[in-house]
């Protein structure tokens, strides 16, 4: 098998990383692409070996406790912004939102609807009443039911039965409480990576086909043989980072299954990467 070399600089140390070739299979239809293209699945193999080597992995965890870890989850979302949600998530945990009592949803949006501070500016909470009442009923079904923890999937379909939870939420908190590999967290960033790897096409979609994409998503993270957590949360962070994807999104048949002209492709710009001159495009 033919190989690519990537590289990454760890103090005075080189360390060589080979992926198969770009015009190798990782699945049945789905090519490994070339790794200093983003976002090919062998970008993302890369990705995902550098930062373990760099001792970088990203950590994805909020709560001590599976009540903060949900509480957490369910201020995050479509239409919320990271920053905000987190934060949002900070101020009602030192007010005890999520110290075991179910507090009621007038109080829970008390909290919600006071200004939240960042670094540079104040901002308030959306969805703040909608938030108050699916909180207010989550801390009531955690309070009164006994979590199962055996595994990944098990536990999303718990929480499923938490009004307000779906299964993006449900696997979000999964994964982040028991670092589970049996579930993925499917959201546009998410789904734009499928997209433009080649591993998703757009005749399924996240509200029609979750559980179909998700297990696509394992599939593929086992033939990468990476953990589906850490593939789930390296994509999203990069996803979301990235300012060429609608760009991408557009040219998305030149970019998908590795075929990349040089014209849409968006190269690997880190200080510890390089690459040997024949995987360079002119």
């Amino acid at each position: 098998m033919n190989y690519q070399k990537a590289f990454v600089e760890v103090g005075k140390s080189v360390i060589q990383i080979d992926i198969p070739s770009e015009f190798e299979d990782v699945m049945p239809g789905v090519k490994w692409g070339s790794v200093i293209g983003f976002p090919t699945v062998a970008y993302w193999l890369y990705s995902v070996l550098s930062r373990r080597i760099e001792g970088n992995e990203l950590e994805y965890k909020h709560g001590k406790t599976l009540t903060e870890e949900v509480g957490a989850c369910l201020l995050g979302g479509h239409a919320i912004t990271a920053e905000i949600s987190i934060a949002a998530y900070e101020q009602l945990k030192l007010k005890g939102a999520f110290d075991g009592t179910p507090h009621s949803e007038s109080k829970l949006l008390e909290w919600l609807t006071e200004p939240i501070q960042l670094s540079n500016r104040t901002v308030k909470y959306r969805f703040a009443r909608q938030k108050a009442k699916y909180i207010a009923n989550a801390l009531q079904f955690l309070h009164d039911e006994k979590a199962p923890t055996t595994s990944g999937q098990a536990l999303r379909n718990w929480l499923l039965q938490i009004k307000g939870v779906g299964l993006k939420t449900a696997s979000w908190v999964a994964r982040n409480w028991l670092d589970a590999d049996d579930v993925a967290i499917l959201d546009i960033h998410i789904y734009r990576a499928g997209l433009l790897g080649g591993f998703y096409d757009d005749h399924l979609t996240i509200e029609k086909n979750y559980l179909q994409l998700e297990q696509i998503f394992i599939d593929l993270a086992k033939a990468m043989q990476v953990k589906a957590s850490e593939l789930d949360a390296v994509i999203w962070y990069e996803m979301q980072q990235s300012s060429s994807i609608h760009r991408l999104l557009e040219n998305r048949e030149q970019v998908k299954n590795g075929t990349i002209s040089k014209n849409t492709i968006v190269y690997i710009n880190r200080k510890k990467t390089s690459y040997t001159p024949e995987l360079a495009l002119a």
